[in-house]
């Protein structure tokens, strides 16, 4: 339906609880890119909370494509998000509602260039729940981040933990380059959201011979690093070359951020499987 049309019943779990998951696909010249691990993660999700998937995988595969070529979408992004559907307001499970499907798409450019020069990220205390490998709908705390960095001039935020530790972004996963060359992004755990971008990310590092290790690192390490970026879906790797309004190394870009950026977009681009034949 129209996207000024679509609604959602006022007792749909989601509505009344962020009892949902979603997932963010990029689009890129009528491909779909990293679809199986955005799916997969979407299945992980949906399993750790309990949600009936609405449709099988080769249905909703068949559904995402169907409202791509609908829209004629080229460069963008596609938006899945799944609730537990629709009941009478009650925290515990309902017994015999239908989950929820709405599937978006959007049209944007996914060229990076806004972030060619590199971006500003600022920290924020990590106020979030305890399971953040679940891509939950309950997004209020990155909400706040968010607006703390837009008011504050910065791009992004890194969460920090009690310890001093970062988490990682509010929408996307922090890394940084030691001074010895090494990549450093935090372990694949409870404590951040599992990256299908920053997964790639890794496999290509590897395959260009850099060293990287899952660890956390402190915001001080992040000072203190060679360089800065993050990952995300729609941000692909974008270089950080200030955070909290100190420069990170001399506050350019440095060549193995670009060197995985050019990667990455490559990888995006020739590696994915074609969405639909385009023109349609």
């Amino acid at each position: 339906m129209r996207h000024a049309e679509a609604s959602v019943h006022i007792e749909d779990r989601g509505f009344q609880f962020a009892d949902g998951v979603y997932e963010v696909i990029a689009v890129m010249g009528g491909r779909f890119v990293d679809e199986a691990g955005h799916l997969a993660r979407l299945t992980y999700s949906m399993s750790q909370l309990r949600i009936t998937p609405p449709v099988v995988e080769a249905a909703l595969k068949l559904l995402s494509r169907g409202l791509v070529r609908r829209n004629r979408l080229i460069n963008g992004i596609l938006y899945i998000q799944v609730t537990r559907g629709r009941a009478p307001r009650d925290f515990k499970f309902p017994r015999d509602a239908n989950s929820s499907l709405v599937m978006t798409t959007r049209r944007m450019d996914l060229s990076g260039a806004a972030g060619e020069m590199g971006v500003e990220v600022i920290t924020v205390p990590d106020i979030r729940w305890a399971r953040r490998d679940i891509k939950s709908t309950g997004l209020l705390a990155q909400v706040l981040a968010k607006q703390g960095a837009a008011e504050r001039g910065g791009a992004e935020a890194w969460m920090v933990d009690a310890q001093g530790f970062v988490t990682e972004g509010a929408s996307s996963n922090a890394w940084i380059v030691t001074s010895e060359g090494v990549l450093v992004t935090r372990q694949a755990d409870n404590s951040v959201l599992h990256g299908v971008t920053g997964n790639a990310l890794e496999i290509l590092a590897r395959e260009h011979g850099f060293t990287v290790e899952r660890r956390a690192f402190t915001l001080e390490e992040a000072f203190q690093a060679r360089e800065a970026f993050l990952s995300s879906a729609t941000t692909f790797c974008t270089p950080v070359v200030r955070i909290d309004d100190s420069p990170i190394a001399n506050g350019h870009p440095g060549e193995i951020t670009r060197t995985l950026r050019d990667s990455y977009r490559n990888y995006a681009t020739a590696r994915q499987e074609l969405a639909f034949p385009w023109p349609c």
